[in-house]
């Protein structure tokens, strides 16, 4: 062998694998973040996450010889990929081993508390500012979101297989490295995730929703931080305070007396307690996303007394349910969203992913419990709860994502909107409710608008109808000609005032019902006969929590106040997404005396046929005959644009 090439060989073998290491993890430095950032814990949040994966990666370069196991033969120089294999392996390794650990923890460690591992300081740091990657579409947040619903070890090998395009048993051996208990499950797991994403998950993944290494910036809450300053000096002097009162008053303690759960039975420790700033960095706004607020939120007594009460209600408890939920005792997914002093009454708010559930004391009266559906909510719906009914009015806790609130009633479109105030907490000044003794010559609304954080601009409307959690109110407008479905929107706009103006008293049919949302949708517009002037026909659907909907159809003339029922139906989908074709009917008496029948139909209809006492047939979707008796007998029917023939909904 010549001395050049011995030389060549002697330089190739005493290269230091440390060294190829950190080429290569250089090399596919934003590969190994994104697995490290995909497989970490979905309940951080999305800086914290980015954080955590770019440090995992920077720490898994070993020190000295931790690269143990690759033969001297492996050591090859980098324009070779062979020995490169080992080296890649051994990082992955390191990555997925440090990631997977962020989700373990001890025995003991309380559920509410993100993994112990998340919650070191360490390198890289950040201060002032919060990083997160930019927005994908909607397929990379249906991605996002089912990957956060599955185990890390699931995550890590769906990303294995699709970013790093690993074979099976490639991933099935990195797993089992990484130290995951049965790698096959998880693997299998993955396997079960492609329905979801299909061919298409290698090029979501490396979409922007998942780059942890291209990421913007906002600040941290400025005002916030320079109060936690102020707040720190003075909190210093309180604990001060207090070491001296205990110390002074440490002789005349009374024992308070213990209340014991019930066996099995979910305690204070076991509560989910969901981070403050949880719902800034989420796809799912709804009320798992609402942190613990209330100025006894940590009351360890009160907590207790209020699930020992839920797990085995006495008789003397007063119980209220909504229909269709039921009281069963809570389970281990259950949050704490409130829990404090309102108006000489303490109250605890929980939710356990399907019911809400509001614990009420005060002296002098027996506990309360309330439960109400709160499953499948979103940023309105779950947008606030009843926290207590006085003569002041209605108390409101609002969520976290609330920036801005007011009331308004709905039978005065014209007048603006009143600023509410409302706390730290979320807790609103009192606020007039619909009367619920027959009078209507004025209905309360709430108008809340969301933070920018989330949504921008977003305001919308609800109401009170007797539950916990207040009904949203939305607005359909007339369809357009030529154009496509409307789709109901925020009942904001002036027209949706002014048609809500005179459905607003309607909503007292379905007060105490576990209504969720109300929509009133304009499906037809008519001209009247003898200069009788415009006409709009409507129809308000109340869906409840349970599905099934409640419908009033109406029908309001041009120059008058009323809005006569003309239609109505209980346990239906019509006048929904699932029931879009409308037909009613009505006697109208015009301003000359005559008396006609009217009718209209949604826009699908395409001809209108009367029988009976009248007969006649009619073009198009809206119909106009005289008629001589208000007893006379006729029936209507409509033919849609698919050849299938409407009955009006029932009268």
């Amino acid at each position: 062998m010549s001395n050049s090439s011995r030389r060549t060989t002697v330089g190739r073998l005493r290269t230091p694998p440390v060294v190829q290491a950190e080429a290569h993890l250089v090399d596919q430095y934003t590969r190994l973040v994104s697995l490290a950032y995909l497989t970490l814990p979905a309940t951080l949040t999305r800086h914290r996450r980015v954080l955590l994966a770019h440090g995992i990666v920077q720490r898994a370069l070993p020190r000295g010889g931790g690269l143990r196991g690759p033969r001297r033969a492996d050591l090859v120089p980098p324009q070779r990929t062979a020995g490169d294999e080992p080296i890649a392996d051994r990082l992955r390794e390191r990555v997925l081993r440090a990631a997977l650990n962020c989700e373990r923890r001890p025995r003991g460690w309380p559920k509410r508390l993100p993994p112990p591992r998340t919650l070191l300081p360490r390198i890289p740091a950040v201060w002032g500012l919060r990083l997160f990657p930019r927005a994908g579409g909607a397929e990379e947040l249906a991605l996002g979101n089912t990957l956060a619903h599955v185990p890390a070890s699931t995550r890590a090998a769906f990303v294995l297989r699709h970013l790093e395009r690993l074979s099976d048993s490639k991933v099935n051996e990195l797993l089992a490295a990484a130290g995951v208990q049965e790698p096959h499950r998880a693997l299998r797991a993955s396997h079960r995730l492609d329905t979801t994403a299909g061919p298409t998950a290698e090029t979501l993944l490396r979409s922007q929703e998942f780059d942890a290494c291209s990421v913007q910036t906002r600040p941290t809450d400025l005002l916030r931080r320079r109060r936690r300053f102020a707040l720190l000096w003075a909190v210093t002097a309180a604990v001060a305070a207090l070491v001296l009162l205990a110390t002074s008053l440490g002789g005349d303690d009374r024992e308070q007396p213990t209340i014991a759960l019930p066996a099995g039975a979910v305690g204070p420790d076991q509560l989910v307690r969901v981070p403050s700033e949880l719902w800034a960095d989420t796809s799912r706004v709804d009320f798992s996303a609402w942190p613990p607020r209330g100025d006894r939120a940590d009351d360890t007594e009160l907590l207790t007394r209020a699930l020992a009460t839920w797990a085995a209600p006495p008789k003397t408890v007063r119980v209220t349910k909504s229909v269709g939920t039921t009281s069963q005792p809570p389970s281990n997914a259950t949050r704490l969203l409130f829990a404090g002093e309102v108006r000489e009454r303490t109250i605890a708010v929980f939710h356990d992913g399907q019911r809400l559930v509001r614990y009420t004391e005060s002296s002098g009266a027996e506990p309360a419990l309330d439960f109400a559906r709160a499953d499948d909510a979103d940023v309105t719906t779950a947008a606030a709860v009843v926290l207590h009914r006085g003569r002041e009015g209605t108390r409101y806790l609002l969520a976290p994502w609330i920036a801005e609130a007011a009331h308004r009633d709905l039978l005065r479109p014209n007048a603006p909107a009143r600023p509410l105030g409302f706390g730290k907490d979320g807790i609103t000044e009192p606020v007039t409710s619909p009367s619920a003794e027959g009078a209507c010559d004025t209905w309360p609304v709430l108008q809340l608008r969301s933070s920018d954080r989330i949504v921008e601009k977003h305001s919308f409307l609800v109401t009170d109808l007797g539950g916990l959690t207040p009904a949203h109110l939305s607005y359909t407008p007339l369809p357009g000609q030529g154009a496509p479905a409307r789709q109901p929107r925020e009942a904001t706009s002036t027209n949706a005032l002014t048609s809500w103006t005179r459905t607003a008293c309607r909503l007292d049919d379905f007060r105490d019902d576990g209504v969720r949302a109300v929509n009133v949708w304009d499906f037809a517009d008519q001209e009247l006969p003898d200069r009788g002037g415009r006409a709009v026909w409507s129809c308000t659907r109340a869906t409840t929590w349970r599905g099934p909907g409640h419908v009033l159809l109406q029908f309001k003339a041009q120059g008058t106040d009323s809005a006569p029922l003309v239609g109505r139906a209980d346990a239906t989908a019509a006048c929904s997404r699932f029931g879009q074709h409308v037909l009613a009917t009505h006697q109208w008496v015009a301003p000359s005396g005559g008396r006609y029948l009217l009718a209209a139909g949604s826009r699908e209809v395409v001809s209108l046929k009367v029988s009976g006492a009248v007969d006649a047939t009619a073009q198009g979707r809206t119909l106009a005959r005289k008629i001589s008796s208000p007893d006379a007998r006729v029936k209507v029917r409509a033919r849609l644009s698919d050849g299938s023939a409407l009955d009006p909904i029932g009268t």
